[in-house]
């Protein structure tokens, strides 16, 4: 029977699955694990199965000893790995691409609406018991039939948000590192462009790319001076690919019109001049926050382990 660390707390359903099979230390606690306890608890451990909240890097690799065989990452993205560091030692890194992207796409475009629409600023105010009164200018938003959408990062979740898109009458473009599916492409009437040129022709613009060193502050002042006064940007990736500092001054100073965040540079902090403007909308990385994602994300990530420790291919490796 193998040792199993898991970093924080997961759905039940998946630790009924590891414990099937192998000895468990679950952490419980309300907050996320210390960088001390945790490195004392993955000694001996044959496996990790980690949240993003969790530095995986070469320190905790060496601190697990070299019995250990995989680390399962309960996230589509792997920032928080040191892949490379894995590889060296022999040890499989996973994700779980797949599972969350329908339920990060509606996040997106409930953000789109809400950016557009203004709908924190109007729900802000009747809680903020303000008088209002229905008017022909009060609080007018943008549309969205007949607009563009531009999508960095065309990946399964890029491709569910740009369908929602579809859906409210948008033209969709995108930039991403290869073509789409002919037939998808089709399906969308989905346009490839360079990043400039989306950045100009775009009334909102998604990120769904990944994080790493080519992409962080891919959106920086340059990028959103290029964009019109009248668009929206969108973030339910990961935060450091936008410069905060950047797009605070760019939404106080009417470079962009509005914007909606899910993820944030230095989460869970929030740069603070953010929080003083109408035009953002903020919600705490809520991008795979439903019940059935949630369990289905850690479901997979168990069975990868699991399957790494049967000696087998696991389901989704990274790379």
């Amino acid at each position: 029977m193998s040792r199993v660390v898991v970093t924080g707390r997961v759905p039940d359903a998946a630790l009924e699955k590891l414990r099937a099979e192998h000895e468990v230390d679950a952490w419980a606690g309300p907050e996320s694990i210390g960088r001390e306890e945790l490195l004392r608890r993955v000694a001996g451990a044959d496996a990790i199965v980690s949240l993003l909240t969790e530095r995986v890097d070469g320190e905790l690799l060496d601190a697990a000893g070299p019995q250990l065989k995989v680390v399962s990452n309960v996230a589509v993205g792997y920032d928080n790995i040191n892949v490379p560091a894995c590889t060296e030692r022999g040890i499989v890194a996973t994700n779980t691409p797949g599972v969350l992207t329908e339920a990060t796409a509606d996040i997106a475009f409930g953000l789109i609406l809400m950016a557009t629409r203004r709908l924190g600023e109007g729900e802000r105010l009747i809680r903020a018991g303000q008088a209002w009164k229905w008017g022909m200018f009060f609080l007018l938003g943008s549309s969205l039939q007949g607009k563009t959408l531009g999508v960095v990062g065309m990946g399964g979740i890029g491709q569910a948000t740009a369908r929602r898109a579809k859906a409210f009458g948008m033209d969709i473009v995108y930039q991403s590192r290869s073509e789409i599916d002919p037939a998808i492409a089709a399906e969308l009437g989905a346009r490839r462009v360079d990043l400039d040129e989306l950045l100009t022709v775009s009334d909102v613009i998604s990120l769904h790319c990944p994080y790493g060193p080519a992409t962080h502050h891919l959106i920086g002042a340059e990028q959103l001076s290029a964009m019109k006064s009248s668009t929206y940007l969108v973030n339910t990736a990961r935060g450091p690919i936008v410069d905060e500092a950047a797009l605070a001054a760019a939404l106080r100073e009417g470079v962009i019109a509005g914007a909606g965040l899910d993820v944030f540079e230095h989460e869970p902090k929030v740069h603070p001049e953010l929080l003083d403007l109408e035009n953002v909308t903020l919600v705490p990385h809520l991008g795979s926050a439903t019940v059935e994602t949630r369990t289905a994300m850690a479901v997979l990530a168990a069975d990868n382990a699991l399957a790494v420790l049967r000696g087998e291919q696991p389901p989704t490796p990274i790379g």
